[in-house]
């Protein structure tokens, strides 16, 4: 199928295409996107469906929902249902794709999430993730909020799920916990760029919530950390469950990561419970021996378990057990 603004593909939009699609599908689906920006909310509820793009410099999918939007009942949106893409099925991959929210800043808007990905085998290549506040949620949701009784959005009620992501050489910016989330992501040759918002703390790069027991949350392999933001005002995560899981292999970061690196959320119990772990960290803000002391510094022999395979094989075994 061939989506196309123009009227020279099969369809004019994307949902259209993905609406297409047989409920129960257990094929293969290709979708190939044309140049242009597609001001859509997209929802992914059918397995084995890619969205490929011709480069993620000419397609971009928009949308510009944010927290604090009023409801027609009065109601605040919140964060779970301001995705502009909800992915909330097994086997899905996209390449050559910009995912983005545009709500803007969170002091204004509150979170603005352009990408809730909640599945199995999901895959994501040569793709942007553009967003300032809690750009990326990687699913399953905790299993309670912290505040109040719902959570709201697509995954409020639904049994919790596994949920494995591969993220191979792409562009992932934002500011305030914007790759967040309970699943095993793997973030492979990729750059993440802290959004400068002109204050300290300017931000957290993760909040993970990795379950208790789960093998791995999120791993960052061969990855850069950029930013044009002050030096040592952002922090490489906080936990925002306390078995928080978020390791660093052999990254490049840059001078605006702070010398301490992880936050606790204030948090003082958490600092027993989380798993934040650095191997061979570079660059000015890579820094390894001012890290808090509650955190790890691998050996080779622990750094040598970190790979691609080895991760998600292991959170594929969780999911089967």
């Amino acid at each position: 199928m061939i989506v196309a603004k123009d009227g020279s593909g099969t369809f004019t939009t994307i949902q259209e295409a993905l609406d297409s699609i047989p409920e129960a599908n257990t094929e293969p689906v290709t979708i190939h996107i044309k140049d242009g920006t597609y001001k859509e909310k997209l929802v992914i509820d059918k397995p084995f469906v890619s969205l490929v793009g011709t480069s993620a410099e000419r397609v971009t999918i928009t949308y510009d929902d944010y927290a604090r939007k009023r409801l027609p009942n009065g109601e605040e949106m919140r964060t779970f249902a301001s995705y502009s893409v909800f992915i909330g099925a097994d086997r899905f991959t996209a390449e050559n794709i910009t995912f983005e929210n545009n709500a803007g800043c969170g002091k204004v808007v509150g979170q603005a999430v352009a990408v809730y990905a909640e599945g199995t085998g999901v895959e994501f290549h040569q793709c942007r993730f553009l967003g300032r506040q809690d750009t990326l949620f990687t699913g399953p949701l905790p299993p309670k909020p912290i505040e109040g009784s719902t959570f709201g959005g697509p995954g409020e009620g639904k049994e919790r799920k596994a949920c494995t992501l591969y993220f191979h050489s792409c562009y992932l910016e934002g500011d305030i916990d914007f790759i967040f989330g309970s699943a095993t992501a793997v973030f492979h040759s990729c750059e993440i760029f802290s959004m400068d918002r002109d204050e300290n703390p300017n931000g957290f790069v993760t909040a993970a919530s990795t379950p208790e027991g789960q093998p791995f949350g999120y791993v960052f392999i061969d990855c850069r950390l950029t930013s044009k933001a002050a030096p040592e005002t952002v922090y490489l995560g906080r936990p925002w469950r306390d078995y928080a899981k978020t390791v660093f292999i052999n990254c490049w970061m840059d001078r605006h990561i702070k010398k301490e690196g992880w936050h606790n959320w204030d948090k003082p119990h958490a600092e027993k419970m989380v798993y934040y772990a650095e191997y061979r960290s570079s660059g000015p803000g890579g820094r390894m021996d001012s890290r808090v002391k509650w955190a790890h510094i691998l050996s080779e022999k622990e750094a040598e378990t970190y790979t691609v395979e080895r991760i998600l094989q292991a959170a594929k075994q969780a999911v089967t057990d």
